[in-house]
């Protein structure tokens, strides 16, 4: 009997330490304390993590961040919400700290986890002032009043709790390129791992749905069944830093073919960015490890 008390024991304090360390955290109270949120540039910030790709609604020319695109996965099928001003159906009764929080955290107004198919994961490397330009270009848009629209996931994936586990073995905050020794370098890098989380499509994901940082950027199977998203390392992507950076302005590959499926949407804002931030990008992606498919 004394050893059975003390199985219950340990097997109570191993709940409350796990229960304790997957609860959803929100960024600390004072995390935009003396940051302003500047709408003009959080409209470039907009562009490069390209909010507008998943949250406007399929064939809906208006902009409006209405969502409504579904997302295929193993792990269940996940809709983009409304994250439009409206106080009802988007984000417009947030506070900026509740918007950060769930930007960078993954966590709700209500205090539950957000799927990884929001890419959190790579946006907590963004910086603070970052996130609120983006939250003031955000409050600036037009407002939908289209309802969010559940998604499809089953048991056991659909136990919020057990994604702070997750997010424990696959959320981190270092570089997979750590060494950036240019300033147009640490740029590209901030614009491929954090903002545009190319990552997310273009990297092969192991059981649990965690990023194969070994395997970076060297291609994945399309979560659609439909092909094979490319390798984007050295090994696999043969263009020139000029011809990648055109590509990403024009959409128009240097066979004169042309951007389609999902990248089409991610040209259009890629397209929006600055010469030298698509510069930045292409460096970058000829300056990590060539990895053969």
């Amino acid at each position: 009997m004394k050893a059975l008390r003390w199985i219950v024991i340990l097997l109570l304090f191993g709940f409350v330490v796990g229960w304790l360390i997957t609860r959803a955290q929100p960024l600390p109270a004072d995390a935009l304390d003396r940051l302003t949120g500047d709408s003009a540039r959080g409209q470039n910030i907009f562009a490069a993590a390209g909010c507008a790709s998943c949250h406007t609604a399929p064939d809906d020319a208006s902009g409006l961040l209405s969502g409504g695109q579904v997302f295929a996965t193993a792990f269940g099928s996940f809709v983009a919400p409304n994250i439009s001003p409206n106080p009802d159906q988007g984000i417009g009764n947030w506070t900026d700290l509740e918007l950060a929080s769930a930007i960078v955290n993954g966590t709700s107004p209500q205090g539950s986890h957000y799927y990884p198919a929001f890419p959190y994961s790579a946006y907590n490397k963004a910086e603070m002032q970052d996130v609120v330009d983006l939250i003031a270009h955000l409050r600036s848009l037009p407002a939908s009043d289209v309802p969010s629209q559940p998604h499809d996931v089953g048991f056991p994936f659909n136990i919020r709790r057990s994604i702070g586990g997750w997010k424990l073995l696959f959320t981190r905050k270092d570089w997979v390129l750590q060494d950036a020794a240019t300033s147009q370098l640490s740029r590209g890098r901030y614009l491929v791992e954090a903002l545009g989380h190319c990552a997310e499509c273009h990297t092969a994901r192991n059981v649990l749905g965690g990023l194969q940082r070994d395997l970076w950027m060297a291609g994945a199977p399309n979560p659609s069944g439909e092909g094979r998203i490319p390798n984007i390392t050295p090994a696999g992507l043969l263009w020139s830093e000029d011809e990648i950076a055109s590509y990403l302005k024009s959409g128009f590959t240097p066979d004169f073919d042309t951007a389609g499926g999902e990248m089409a949407a991610v040209i259009r804002n890629t397209s929006q960015l600055s010469d030298d931030d698509l510069a930045a990008i292409a460096a970058y992606l000829k300056a990590i490890p060539g990895i053969e498919e």
